[in-house]
């Protein structure tokens, strides 16, 4: 069983006399271990599609099995907890607590879930800090840390309820060149060495390049899935083309 299992997923948002077509049947499957990158122009549906895979929001048609787990007939809150216990987020800007430490950053998640001790929760905050190479940095504010530090810090937080897989929204968009490189070799890392599944949304090909498979999508449609990354580059040639 796939741990991502997408059937005829479609996405409509019906604006009174207009309906927007965000997703058109999307079939896809997305095996525990993969490394992931959404890729495709403004409008073309990815971001749809990420929060769609995040649980975030919820398919007018189709089916989305997680873990085989159904999610199109959840409830909101029921969504809220699949968030909480299976998904991590790491975002563009970071969505850190300026006025607390790196260490009470990444133990945020866990005051949600229950039957944790404040002492397992600092262990486990410890340990994705270190892990994301910041175990000397533990009790920095945010203020105190590089944009590459900061990155880390949400990184460490959105692994540390251990969760199915990991979802970056442009996450070196605010970043510079070497920096940027820096989070993806992270990203690398957890995915080869610690076996975390990876799903990355980016317009940076430099960064989509890293991951293992690609889907292109344009007009709500993936037009490419490959793991080949020439193709995927062909691909997003030929929408330009079109345009």
């Amino acid at each position: 069983m796939a741990l991502i299992e997408l059937k005829d997923v479609r996405r409509v948002y019906d604006l009174g006399e207009v309906q927007v077509h965000a997703l058109r049947t999307v079939t896809l499957n997305i095996e525990s271990g993969e490394y992931v990158a959404l890729v495709g122009p403004s409008g073309s549906g990815k971001s749809t599609l990420m929060n769609t895979l995040g649980c975030l929001d919820r398919p007018t048609h189709g089916s989305y099995l997680l873990a085989g787990d159904e999610i199109v007939t959840m409830t909101r809150d029921q969504r809220a907890r699949i968030r909480n216990t299976q998904l991590g987020f790491v975002f563009q800007s970071f969505n850190l607590l300026n006025r607390t430490s790196a260490l009470e950053n990444v133990e945020l998640p866990l005051l949600y879930s229950r039957g944790i001790s404040g002492r397992e929760r600092r262990m486990r905050a410890k340990e994705m800090l270190t892990k994301v190479g910041l175990g000397d940095r533990l009790h920095h504010h945010t203020s105190q840390l590089s944009g590459g530090q900061q990155q880390r810090v949400a990184i460490a937080r959105a692994l540390v309820n251990r969760p199915s897989f990991l979802m970056g929204d442009e996450p070196t968009g605010n970043l510079d060149s070497k920096t940027s490189r820096e989070v993806i070799d992270l990203f690398r890392v957890l995915n080869e060495e610690q076996k975390i599944t990876v799903i990355l949304v980016t317009h940076d090909q430099n960064i989509a390049r890293n991951a293992k498979r690609t889907l292109v999508l344009r007009d709500g449609e993936v037009v490419e899935d490959t793991t080949d990354f020439e193709k995927a580059v062909a691909a997003l040639n030929e929408e330009v083309a079109d345009d």
